[in-house]
Order: structure tokens, then C-alpha cells, then sequence
């Protein structure tokens, strides 16, 4: 799977070259039934905004002319295809996050994050990224900076770092992790940063400099991490497998 949220009491999940939502009751766990998006060729990643009441997919495309970001009610009344891409233009949608009236996409070939409205839509900042960087996943911090889950391009091995930048794509400190394929964060009202690493199947929680405070989740089967959307209402992490979701209480301390 690609891509796992929370609305109310409904999770959702997108998988990769699926055309449909998948939809289950937090409670139960009963699947509910999917929404279909017609022309959605290859999600890569959802979130759900509480304000909007609103689903966002970040679609490949089947090809270059159908890159996009969905816009989805959550019963699948009211699909639009958000924003999408021109063939003239490098940035193709791959990660996605929100603040409560802003999303931020990454793109992985595109060296920048893109930040919009989540109400209309209206671009409202591009932050250039250093060139090295290969971004796979970011977060606003509560200051209005950006935390950056990105490789780099000018290391002989595929080492992953967290970056914090600001508005003007300057680094202002770093995280050096450990080898691995991918990495996905949430941020909490604290500022505490959840980082899950793909292939060691390990979340751990940095503090909001960066600095490692634990390892709050070691799994031991062979079912890589793919995505996280942290819950703080109930204190919940849905982790994204490779196949299925699994749902931790992360302990604040």
C-alpha cells in the first residue's frame, strides 16, 4: 500500500496503481465500501483534512498528461482532480502532508516543495531545495519551517537524513540516519518528529531539533513501513505495511 489517513472515525488507504480508497471503521475494523476515482492511475500517498473535510491523493498518473492531486469528499460525492500538471512542468506529485489550511507536496525528481490552499487551491509558496537533496517526504514544523526527508544525491551510498529548512531552502540543522530505501515522518503539537524507516521496519522519535530521543517501534517480521499518519486526538499511529495497516498507542513521555 501507498498511503494510509484518518477522518472521523474512518481510515483510509490507497494502494499503488489502484484506482479506488479503501475505507474502514476505526472501531470495528469492518471494511466499509471503497471509493472509486475514476482516471486515478498510480496513488502514491493520501491525507485527510479536518477543516476541508476533504481527501487528498497524490496521483503518478498512468502518464505524464494525468500527474495530479485528487480532491475527494469523504463518501466519494465530490471527486475533483485538484491540481494537476503540465508537461512542461518537472514537478510530479509523490508525498503529501497538511497543517490544518495548507498542503505541502513533494515532489521526488523535482528538488522543491510546493505549498497550497487546501480551501481553493492557490499556490502559496515554492521553497527551492539544495541540489543534492532528494526529497521523499515533508512536514511543516510549527515555526514555519520544513522538516525534509530526503536522500542525497552527492553520497556513493543511499544514507537518509531529516533536514530542517526554511522558507528559502537553507539548512538550518540535520538528522543522519541509517541505510535504508525510504522514509516517511509525522510532527505532532509539540513539535516531536515520528520518523519510520522503510526497509529497517523502525520508527523513531526525534525531538523538534532533531536530536534522537528513542526508538518507539522495532518490528521484527519482514513487512516494510510504507507510510505513518499519527493520530493525536487518541494517541494512535497508523503505519502503512506493505500489505495491511497496523495501528500502535504511542505513549507520550
Amino acid at each position: 500500500m501507498k498511503g494510509v489517513t484518518q477522518l472521523d472515525d474512518i481510515v483510509y488507504v490507497v494502494c499503488v496503481s489502484s484506482s479506488t480508497i479503501a475505507r474502514f471503521n476505526t472501531t470495528t475494523h469492518q471494511r466499509l465500501t471503497d471509493i472509486r476515482v475514476k482516471g486515478m492511475g498510480d496513488p502514491w500517498d493520501i491525507v485527510a483534512c479536518a477543516r476541508t473535510a476533504r481527501l487528498y491523493v497524490a496521483d503518478n498518473g498512468a502518464d505524464l498528461m494525468a500527474e495530479c492531486v485528487w480532491r475527494v469528499s469523504p463518501d466519494g460525492a465530490d471527486i475533483q482532480r485538484w491540481l494537476t500538471t503540465s508537461p512542461s512542468d518537472t514537478f510530479s506529485p509523490y508525498t503529501l502532508s497538511l497543517t490544518s489550511s495548507r498542503l505541502l507536496v513533494t515532489s521526488l525528481g523535482g528538488k522543491q516543495l510546493r505549498q497550497f490552499d487546501t480551501a481553493g487551491g492557490d499556490e502559496l509558496r515554492r521553497v527551492r531545495l539544495p541540489d543534492y537533496m532528494m526529497p521523499m517526504h515533508a512536514v511543516e514544523s510549527l515555526t514555519g519551517t520544513f522538516i525534509v526527508a530526503h536522500r542525497n544525491r552527492n553520497t556513493q551510498l543511499t544514507q537518509l537524513h531529516v533536514s530542517e529548512v526554511n522558507t528559502e531552502g537553507q539548512v538550518l540543522r540535520k538528522f543522519r540516519g541509517s541505510l535504508d530505501w525510504s522514509i516517511h515522518i509525522a510532527i505532532d503539537s509539540q513539535g516531536h518528529i515520528l520518523v519510520a524507516y522503510t526497509a529497517s521496519r523502525r520508527i523513531l522519535l526525534l525531538d523538534a531539533q532533531l536530536a534522537l530521543r528513542r526508538v518507539i517501534l522495532k518490528e521484527r517480521y519482514d513487512k516494510p513501513l510504507e507510510r505513518l499518519c499519527y493520530v493525536e486526538q487518541s494517541g494512535q499511529l497508523l503505519v502503512g505495511l506493505f500489505r495491511g495497516v497496523a495501528v500502535y498507542n504511542v505513549l507520550r513521555r
